[in-house]
């Protein structure tokens, strides 16, 4: 018997076959509907540490999932589990967000890898602009660069649009917008031919995004367009596939951080990531977009990701602010969270909102090689 999870129990195939297929058989007995996906997640874990029955994941329907473990318990091996179920399901799209370039063996699968993405400019709202940039909308600078955003599509054209002798602003507030336009324009992630939500939708086995080349700044600006562009794309209208944005070490793209402007100024601004990933969490669901975040730090997290979290996938935490964190969003029939979970790697406490149920399960080994291990003088 195999158990399939995230899935309400009056939905269709809510049980599976022996062989792991689902069975789509209705209460009125037509079988006639299409079955409903589900991914292979591992085993039940029996109290003296046995297998158990296999545990699959649901697949079929849009999920805000949230996996967290301490470093070296599974947290991105159970991330990319989950992008290889997805990988071969058909109706749905993975695209993984991968900070540490570790999703790269994905390819084996048929997933499209891009080494060095890159989006339109335009793919940033002009307010998105001044929060990457670390500028105040309402100074000059920060005012003059929202216009240029707002009146070009292209980096190049916003530079232009800067230096143009009719722009009402003075010539030290130009060349500061233009110091950091050039800025953004050296990271090189801005293309006009960037990558669009059909870009993304359309490989049968889902996008890696590798963004480890990238500094902070411009892997958020990627993934800031990458998630709005998603979003709004599935507002407009039922995709061909449904999305699913799976995004490694969330933390850093959602926790705020301070540091300087490029005239040197303080900045203490939010990742721009953060307000279009916010989104994806509260919103995504309805339209079909899927958001599942891995992570060893759920403390910086805002308290929304836990909360709208309907998969919760727990590897071993220790640190008091991490168990604080999810301890406070936990619901109601979660009982005692700190003491259930578990303590080795590979095991997770898979907390499914959808039967307001709780389950021990032991991850399933990958089939595709995991990038995600320390080295060690010894073993390479």
């Amino acid at each position: 018997m195999t158990h399939v999870l995230g899935r309400r129990s009056g939905d269709d195939a809510a049980t599976t076959d022996s062989d792991g297929g689902d069975s789509a058989t209705s209460v009125d007995g037509d079988t006639s509907r299409k079955t409903a996906i589900s991914g292979r997640l591992g085993a039940y874990r029996a109290r003296d540490g046995s297998r158990g029955a296999a545990v699959r994941i649901d697949l079929d329907g849009p999920h805000a999932g949230l996996v967290v473990g301490k470093r070296g318990y599974g947290k991105s091996y159970t991330l990319g589990v989950l992008a290889e179920e997805l990988a071969r399901a058909e109706g749905v799209a993975p695209v993984v967000a991968d900070p540490m370039g570790i999703f790269s063996s994905l390819a084996d699968f048929g997933t499209e890898v891009v080494a060095d993405p890159a989006v339109a400019a335009d793919a940033l709202a002009p307010r998105a602009w001044c929060d990457l940039l670390g500028l105040e909308p309402a100074a000059p600078e920060g005012a003059l660069v929202w216009q240029a955003a707002a009146a070009r599509s292209s980096v190049d054209g916003m530079r232009t649009f800067v230096a143009d002798a009719d722009t009402k602003a003075d010539r030290a507030t130009r060349r500061a917008a233009d110091n950091h336009l050039a800025l953004a324009e050296s990271w090189g992630v801005f293309a006009p031919d960037g990558l669009t939500p059909s870009d993304l939708i359309e490989p049968a086995a889902g996008t890696v995004l590798d963004l480890s080349g990238l500094d902070s700044a411009p892997a958020n600006a990627v993934l800031r367009a990458v998630a709005g562009g998603l979003y709004d794309h599935c507002v407009r209208g039922r995709p061909t596939r449904l999305p699913w944005l799976l995004v490694d070490e969330a933390h850093a793209f959602f926790a705020s951080e301070a540091g300087k402007s490029p005239t040197g100024s303080a900045t203490a601004s939010r990742n721009v990531a953060a307000s279009a990933l916010r989104t994806v969490l509260t919103r995504g669901r309805q339209p079909g977009l899927s958001f599942v975040g891995a992570t060893q730090r759920p403390s910086a997290l805002p308290a929304v990701a836990v909360s709208q979290a309907d998969l919760l996938l727990a590897h071993r935490l220790t640190s008091r602010a991490d168990l604080d964190a999810l301890a406070a969003a936990r619901p109601t029939y979660l009982g005692s969270f700190e003491e259930r979970l578990p303590a080795d790697p590979g095991e997770v406490l898979l907390v499914d909102d959808a039967t307001e149920s709780v389950h021990a399960v032991r991850i399933r080994e990958r089939e595709t090689a995991h990038g995600g291990g320390s080295p060690s003088a010894t073993g390479r």
